[in-house]
């Protein structure tokens, strides 16, 4: 899963693709081994600065009119049925909801668009689940919302990351130790690391110099059972996937 971010407010700046250029991405992305492209245009990085859902709504138009017609499987990540609603309007095929369906109205509009969704474990909130009993205890709680709406195709996302002033970068850590834990659930579950906040702590380093950091940790959570891998670096996250898969054949 290739990550477009139409928000120049991102935290990795790198990974801003302004309006007119989102089609020749998506496409490089696709040709360096992306199977998805998620999309989004609100930075959800704490202190981010907060836009309109109107600014939002827009942003991704603009982007998803760039991708209509060119076959590229496309995720978008809103929390908002006003945007899902403009997203519908194009050729869109998953939704990422980092709220994990927890706004009944929002939820309600995932559920009647009918698409597979990617849900990050949340009681109310994003990263209102901090460490790993509430991380799993959040997780059964999304199990049970889709169970509710009768979203049967879904993916979890068990949060890995700063997500909010009660995080402090040993909870990411634990979660990463345990991550085979959240196949319990019996679902696919997502690994998106890539290039973190918590990695930084680790190494002293930038987001734009913590590739070396995510190739590594995904490389573990890979074979601790991640089924899909959210990445800013197609190429060397496809390159990794090739020899993990090569290292693993009888």
């Amino acid at each position: 899963m290739g990550v477009i971010n139409c928000s120049p407010e991102s935290f990795y700046r790198d990974s801003y693709i302004p309006a007119g250029r989102v089609h020749d991405r998506a496409l490089a992305m696709r040709d360096a081994g992306a199977d998805m492209i998620d999309l989004g245009a609100r930075s959800t990085a704490p202190g981010s600065p907060p836009i309109s859902v109107d600014e939002e709504a827009a942003r991704v138009d603009a982007a998803l009119s760039e991708l209509d017609g060119t076959g590229i499987t496309v995720s978008v990540d809103t929390r908002h049925p006003e945007v899902l609603a403009v997203c519908l309007r194009h050729d869109i095929h998953a939704v990422n909801d980092i709220s994990g369906l927890a706004d009944e109205r929002y939820a309600r509009a995932v559920a009647d668009s009918g698409l597979p969704v990617f849900a990050m474990a949340s009681f109310k909130e994003p990263g209102d689940a901090v460490g790993l009993a509430a991380t799993q205890k959040a997780l059964g709680m999304v199990v049970s919302r889709c169970a509710r709406l009768g979203i049967d195709e879904y993916v979890l996302d068990p949060a890995i990351g700063r997500w909010g002033p009660g995080w402090a970068s040993e909870d990411d850590w634990e979660l990463c130790r345990n991550f085979s834990s959240f196949l319990d659930f019996g679902r696919p579950v997502l690994v998106a690391v890539s290039r973190k906040t918590f990695l930084g702590d680790l190494l002293g380093r930038q987001p734009e110099d913590r590739l070396a950091g995510t190739l590594a940790l995904t490389t573990m959570l890979v074979a601790a059972g991640a089924a899909i891998v959210r990445s800013h670096d197609v190429a060397e996250t496809a390159d990794l996937l090739r020899v993990y898969a090569k290292m693993g054949e009888a």
